[in-house]
């Protein structure tokens, strides 16, 4: 069952188009982002909040006035 607060490995290597490897990249920059502003992270997993703020550039306040 997917842990639905955290995407993992799979779902960015999938949404990105890349090897699994360059994926753990992508979510240890991203954790290691999370973390410079006092955030707690997990290995391996990032939150998915952050992750779609990421890739569209939107906070969710900015989704919520979208709708």
């Amino acid at each position: 069952m997917e842990n639905e607060m955290f995407v993992g490995v799979e779902t960015v290597a999938k949404d990105f188009g890349v090897s699994k490897g360059f994926a753990y990249k992508l979510i240890k920059q991203m954790n290691d982002e999370l973390k410079a502003n006092g955030y707690l992270t997990v290995a391996g997993r990032v939150s998915r909040q952050y992750y779609r703020e990421r890739i569209y550039g939107l906070t969710s306040k900015e989704r919520k006035n979208e709708g």
